[in-house]
């Protein structure tokens, strides 16, 4: 691989994916011919927030291929709870680990990671903003269950704002020719403008529909999403949004036979527990999947990994990003890097976000 982090799946060209998912599809058919293949590496896992399926999935993976772990599930056990920087934590792990996996609550954690570690650095979700690796177990599952990434009508569905999960599949598929998206939220909860730029400019078609049912019966894929409660700034905010998207038998009766069904996880009450003996349900499916996909990443990373730290980065603006959530907004030695959008904006490096001059 060409990039030493993934931080985010647009730094793999298309020929990498398809061979990280064939390498995916390899390990799947025989498990242990790739038993030892991290023999004597370790795997770092730092998550600063909660996590089940994404942090067991990468543990997993890396126990399989033979390596070893170390780590945290959470930040209270470890020196963040003294005050530590992102950055004193990310360096001083870099040298005992090959590789890190890190989650984090402030969207571009990862990235600003990714300056400061020695070791080769993945993204396992920063806050509402992107996870990768997510998208990754969500592509090798599509190319499995429908045989192709290309020509499909994807329906998203749920919490399109702060889906990191959404934000990186609609980037992704948007490279594949022929996708449709249709985007299944409340005016509230629709996908970030940066999102709709991307779709715009990879010629992608999309629309913006309030009705499960009415969208439905056109769809090749369905991503179901949760509320997420953890995003919002009052429960009464969150409230005003649980429930208004439930797949249940009704809608299912007006999907087509061959349609797919896909979750993220972890499922609140916007599936109902009936469809999960639908053979269009692969949610469950998709979790191993994840493994496998994890695993193939994990070996296409420590292939050629540079163990070197990235040289220091410079300012490239004297603005502050606007964007609380922002990693920048907190950690704040972080340089501020930033990519002109033409104009008087600036897209900021770390959470994507639209700044003015």
């Amino acid at each position: 691989m060409k990039t030493k982090h993934v931080i985010d799946l647009d730094s793999l060209s298309t020929e990498e994916l398809m061979e990280i998912i064939e390498l995916a599809n390899d390990i799947r058919q025989a498990p242990q011919e790739y038993s030892d293949v991290c023999k004597g590496k370790i795997l770092a896992t730092l998550f600063y927030e909660p996590s089940t399926r994404t942090q067991m999935s990468f543990k997993t993976a890396m126990l399989r291929l033979g390596g070893n772990i170390i780590g945290f599930d959470n930040p209270q056990n470890s020196s963040v709870s003294k005050g530590e920087s992102l950055k004193d934590t990310v360096t001083v792990v870099g040298g005992y680990a090959d590789i890190i996996a890190i989650r984090h609550s402030l969207e571009g954690a990862a990235k600003a990671a990714s300056l400061y570690s020695a070791a080769p650095v993945i993204n396992a979700g920063d806050g509402g903003h992107l996870h990768p690796t997510q998208t990754l177990t969500d592509v090798v599952t599509l190319y499995n269950e429908k045989g192709t990434l290309d020509n499909m009508t994807i329906g998203l569905c749920g919490d399109l704002k702060n889906g990191r999960t959404v934000h990186s599949l609609i980037k992704t598929m948007s490279h594949f020719k022929g996708n449709r998206f249709v985007l299944i939220s409340t005016p509230e909860l629709t996908v970030p403008q940066y999102i709709k730029d991307i779709m715009n400019a990879s010629g992608c078609r999309y629309t913006e529909v309030r009705s499960l049912a009415e969208a439905i019966p056109s769809l090749d894929v369905l991503y179901m999403t949760r509320i997420q409660r953890e995003r919002f700034r009052s429960f009464e905010e969150y409230e005003k949004q649980r429930g208004v998207f439930v797949l249940d038998r009704e809608k299912m009766c007006l999907a087509r036979r061959d349609m797919k069904i896909l979750h993220p996880l972890p499922r609140v009450d916007e599936i109902a527990e009936d469809v999960d003996y639908d053979d269009r349900a692969k949610y469950f499916d998709q979790t191993v999947y994840g493994m496998y996909a994890r695993m193939a990443l994990i070996m296409k990373m420590l292939e050629n990994a540079d163990r070197k730290p990235m040289p220091r980065v410079a300012d490239t603006h004297s603005v502050r990003c606007s964007n609380p959530n922002c990693i920048s907004y907190t950690e704040e030695y972080l340089p501020r890097i930033f990519r002109p959008l033409g104009g008087d904006m600036l897209l900021c490096r770390y959470c994507e976000g639209r700044n003015l001059i």
